[in-house]
């Protein structure tokens, strides 16, 4: 830390959080020597901190009240958060119905796999054009996947054991959590169009 010796002294050893309730209530008198426009700085910059965590925070209640309120199927799926199904939500679009079947889901995603050999190698990789934000969400699932649940972390041994690399498993996976994806935002949407017609 660029600062004073002081206000080093004082802030070095604190904790993230220590660290921001102490920036944030310096008292400030006038600003007439590098101690007290640091001082300034850092309180400027701590509050402006909080307020924005505040702010992120407020925002991921709203997206995660709208996405469980639109696809709760979806927001069951093991490591599928508020930011990932708003991303799979996008793709599909009010009219999830045009995408024909789960195939076209996750070639819309960019996980569909193609040829990337010739001969008896039977080598595949992921199409690159398709959604990148879907195609992320989908990245991020999967690595909290291969992380915490216990399925996945045995398909991935599995796999490995295969002799597949990490970056084919992850394809893998993408793939099978498209087609999972599409079928969860499916029951979703046909449950609420159903209901004006049983009403």
């Amino acid at each position: 830390m660029n600062a004073p010796p002081e206000i080093r002294e004082q802030l070095d050893r604190l904790g993230d959080k220590a660290l921001l309730e102490k920036c944030a209530g310096f008292r400030l008198g006038k600003i007439e020597g590098p101690t007290s426009s640091t001082k300034h700085t850092l309180r400027s910059l701590a509050r402006r901190w909080v307020f924005l965590d505040l702010e992120i925070k407020e925002h991921d209640a709203i997206l995660n009240d709208l996405t469980q309120g639109i696809s709760p199927t979806l927001r069951d799926g093991f490591g599928i958060g508020p930011d990932t199904a708003a991303e799979l939500l996008i793709v599909m679009g009010d009219n999830p119905d045009r995408v024909r079947n789960e195939a076209c889901f996750a070639k819309l995603c960019g996980v569909a796999p193609i040829p990337a050999s010739s001969g008896m190698t039977n080598r595949h990789r992921l199409a690159w054009n398709g959604h990148r934000q879907a195609n992320a969400a989908l990245y991020r699932t999967a690595i909290v996947r291969m992380q915490h649940h216990e399925p996945t972390k045995a398909y991935v041994a599995r796999r490995t054991e295969e002799g597949l690399s990490k970056k084919d498993v992850i394809r893998c996976l993408k793939r099978f959590i498209a087609r999972e994806a599409y079928g969860r935002i499916m029951v979703d949407f046909r449950a609420r169009t159903a209901l004006p017609s049983a009403a």
